[in-house]
């Protein structure tokens, strides 16, 4: 028979689930609002901060296509041209949006557009990482309006 010693293998299986694993949890417990789509468009990140500021949970967003679905009718053509840049690798930040949360409020968050690759550097989605300046939105929009 032939052996082979899988010790090191093992330990590299380990260490990479490790932090896998490490990495989800800083995503979901992170303070700013991360969300995701795959390559067709559909929601496949959408970490707690971002489930508490629209509450939508995670398996409502899952899978639901991100325009369409979360973004306001006005601006969903030019959250989709980000969207298509980014997966193209043409990242974009400090891209303003509005979410539709399920209580039918708008949060306007300030997005950077980042291109997620695979290991082979295949484009298979995109990465939001927001900030929520729904309050200094709305306080611009009032002195704007006075």
């Amino acid at each position: 028979g032939v052996a082979q010693d899988v010790t090191e293998s093992t330990q590299n299986d380990r260490a990479v689930a490790t932090i896998a694993n490490e990495l989800r949890q800083f995503i979901d417990k992170a303070n700013a609002p991360i969300f995701g789509i795959d390559i067709h468009g559909n929601v496949n990140e959408w970490n707690d901060r971002t489930a508490e500021i629209t509450g939508f949970n995670s398996d409502e967003a899952m899978g639901k296509p991100l325009v369409s679905t979360f973004i306001v009718p006005k601006l969903r053509s030019s959250v989709q041209n980000v969207l298509d840049l980014a997966l193209q690798g043409n990242e974009s930040s400090n891209y303003e949006l509005e979410f539709t949360t399920k209580g039918n409020e708008i949060r306007y968050l300030l997005v950077n557009a980042s291109t997620r690759r695979d290991a082979e550097n295949n484009v298979v989605g995109v990465v939001g990482v927001a900030q929520d300046v729904t309050e200094s939105s709305k306080n611009d929009r009032a002195v704007a309006a006075m």
